[in-house]
């Protein structure tokens, strides 16, 4: 009968792990805080009746520049929820 071998514990395969969990998160976690978003200033506007995103966004854009993506602005700013939209007397912050 052949006697048993002990198994030796090895740290190596951990060690190779902290290694890798380490490259890879490192450059993403210090990517972050090298893509700050931009200050933007903002102006504030009550909604009045019949106001709509589109004829907010249209009225604060630039001539040439995309009203569709001045509302996409507009709607990630205040947190809008498109489901129930513009209410009247509600504060809107509009990116200049």
């Amino acid at each position: 009968m052949l006697p048993k071998r002990k198994r030796k514990f090895s740290l190596m395969p951990l060690i190779a792990l902290a290694g890798l969990s380490l490259a890879v998160s490192l450059p993403v976690l210090s990517s972050t805080a090298i893509h700050a978003a931009p200050v933007s200033h903002v102006s504030t506007i009550v909604v009045q009746p019949g106001d709509t995103l589109w004829a907010l966004a249209s009225r604060h854009t630039a001539n040439g520049d995309d009203v569709q993506a001045n509302i996409e602005r507009i709607v990630a700013i205040n947190k809008i929820d498109r489901a129930v939209g513009l209410q009247i007397g509600q504060k809107v912050r509009i990116p200049d």
